[in-house]
């Protein structure tokens, strides 16, 4: 009995002391898997808190270099064909306060709010200092390129009418006849925006006629005619007009018809007073436009057609070419070639809110330029006018 009590005694010890040595060899591996998981979670609390701060300092950037752009000068809009969300359509990049849009989403945006381009592009809360009611203006010496006053000059939107001036750079640059008789067809009718037309479908025109009345009255039947009989068609018209833009270095202009109904008919301010300083150049095409009132003679009927610019009939105004616009997605487009205080002036104003806003914002740069401060510039009549960019 005593021998079997030692050997269980024995035995027991042996087991205690099997269990104290597994332990201690248990012990460092559960350590270290401790370790390992507070150290992981250490690593994700900072890596949360790294990340917090990042975002937080881009936050900050985007915010002061947003800041930045509105206070330095004008917004690039380009408008983009490929099909996006609507909700990664809209973006605007810190560095270059570039929004991008498809053209349809934009297009649909403003046919379904009655908002233009500009207005959903926010672009009429760009501050400047002679109050304009035109979201886009330039104005720049047409003699030596200086420009006198920009805002949001780079902006590339619909056009409307001002579309009709390079319709009518390509029928007269074609050299093609005058006094050719062109027939108003069904074709010309507009599907797009329904506008009305007081060319009824029948009436035989000639082609001088017809442009005529796109300029100053911006027929649109008128406009379409002319290119719908061009050589080779419609088609053939629209490259030409693309093609004497690309030659002009109208690099932010696009057309796909002559009229201006189309808000994918687009171009930037500065595009435009390039269009205005090469269309000047046209004789016909100043007489044209800056004509007050034309008649055309339909069969036993006479038609009266006027100038759609009040500043033409302006005794103030010395207008040598001008051509307005207007359709929901462009608001109240104008541009005009001008002489006041000495020189010749292009000036262009696009998106302007109200129907006679446009020509009141072309008068308060005319005021602003003929009462600044006169200063020696090799001719007694120049005039030195401080430049203005918002």
């Amino acid at each position: 009995m005593v021998v079997l009590e030692k050997f269980k005694k024995s035995c027991l010890t042996l087991l205690v002391m099997l269990s104290v040595a597994c332990l201690a060899l248990s012990t460092p591996g559960l350590a270290e898997a401790k370790a390992k998981t507070k150290a992981k979670t250490r690593t994700a609390a900072a890596q949360k808190s790294t990340s917090t701060v990042q975002s937080t300092k881009v936050k900050a950037s985007v915010v002061r270099k947003s800041r930045a752009v509105r206070a330095r000068g004008p917004a690039r809009i380009s408008l983009e064909e490929p099909p996006m969300p609507l909700a990664a359509s809209l973006s605007r990049s810190a560095g270059g306060a570039v929004i991008k849009t498809t053209a349809a989403a934009a297009a649909g945006m403003s046919a379904a709010s009655g908002a233009s381009f500009g207005q959903l592009y926010g672009l009429h809360h760009t501050p400047d200092p002679l109050y304009l009611k035109s979201s886009v203006a330039f104005v720049m010496d047409q003699d030596t390129n200086e420009v006198l006053l920009s805002k949001n000059s780079e902006a590339v939107l619909p056009i409307a009418s001002l579309t009709k001036l390079m319709t009518a750079m390509v029928v007269v640059e074609a050299k093609l006849s005058l006094d050719e008789s062109i027939t108003i067809t069904s074709d010309d009718v507009d599907t797009e925006k329904n506008s009305s037309s007081r060319l009824a479908v029948g009436a035989t025109l000639t082609r001088g006629e017809l442009l005529h009345l796109a300029l100053m009255s911006s027929e649109n039947r008128a406009a379409h005619a002319l290119g719908r009989i061009y050589p080779g068609g419609m088609q053939a018209f629209v490259v030409a007009m693309n093609r004497k833009a690309q030659l002009l270095s109208m690099a932010d202009t696009k057309y796909v018809e002559p009229t201006g109904l189309s808000s994918q008919n687009q171009s930037s301010a500065r595009d435009l007073a390039t269009l205005v300083k090469a269309a000047y150049q046209q004789p016909l095409i100043r007489e044209l436009s800056t004509s007050r009132e034309y008649a055309v003679h339909l069969g036993a009927r006479q038609l009266q057609f006027h100038t759609t610019n009040s500043l033409v009939r302006n005794p103030n105004w010395d207008i040598g070419l001008q051509k307005t616009g207007y359709i929901v997605e462009a608001g109240r487009c104008l541009v005009l070639q001008a002489r006041m205080a000495g020189r010749k002036l292009i000036m262009v104003f696009l998106d302007s809110t109200g129907k006679y806003s446009r020509q009141a914002d072309a008068e308060r740069v005319r005021r602003w330029i003929e009462t600044a401060p006169q200063t020696p510039r090799g001719s007694a009549d120049l005039v030195a006018i401080p430049k203005v960019t918002s």
